[in-house]
């Protein structure tokens, strides 16, 4: 897996390691808040933006890397596609901007759970923060913002709170929060043990 490539100073990063870690919810709370399956249905998005960074460098494989596992770690069906272009220097080398087209199917609720291609699903806790999940990180501010339509509109999300607090040059401890309850799909074998 690619990982983004940033250029961020030695002074910022020793002092970034300085700091305490913020609490955020673990993989181990991934459960469902109320307790009941509820029905979804998967609905497509297809959508494009052009990311344009200041602080934050990605090469366009950095840009699909990070985005993909956003948009799974919210919900987003296995089979999400994200396709980054345009990058000035070629797809591995990191630059200021990229055209990223995003192809993904996420939950919506279902008033019918007879209807066709219905799953089984719970609201679960997510969370995003420079710290977690284990891909993100301490300069990702501008791509959340950037992300901010795609992601707050093509979730099924309760109690959202999306905070993006980004300053040009400059990487802060906490410029950046998604907090919600997001649809996901129950496993597969656990769906399958509880019909």
């Amino acid at each position: 897996m690619h990982r983004s490539k940033r250029f961020l100073t030695s002074a910022a990063m020793a002092a970034l390691f300085a700091l305490p870690a913020l609490p955020v919810f673990s993989a181990g709370e991934d459960t469902s808040a109320g307790g009941s399956i509820v029905a979804g249905t998967w609905e497509h998005h297809h959508a494009t933006f052009t990311y344009w960074g200041v602080t934050a460098r990605y090469s366009c494989d950095g840009l699909e890397d990070n985005v993909r596992a956003l948009l799974l770690h919210l919900g987003a069906r296995n089979d999400a596609k994200v396709n980054a272009r345009g990058c000035p220097h070629g797809p591995s080398v990191p630059g200021r901007n990229g055209i990223v087209e995003v192809d993904f199917y996420s939950l919506t609720p279902s008033a019918d759970a007879n209807a066709a291609n219905v799953v089984q699903a719970h609201w679960t806790p997510v969370a995003v923060s420079p710290t977690h999940p284990y891909f993100m990180a301490h300069g990702d501010c501008e791509l959340v913002d950037e992300l901010k339509d795609i992601i707050s509109k093509n979730f099924s999300f309760r109690d959202l709170k999306y905070r993006t607090d980004c300053v040009p040059y400059q990487v802060n401890i906490d410029d950046f929060s998604i907090k919600a309850e997001a649809l996901k799909a129950l496993p597969a074998p656990v769906a399958a043990a509880r019909q």
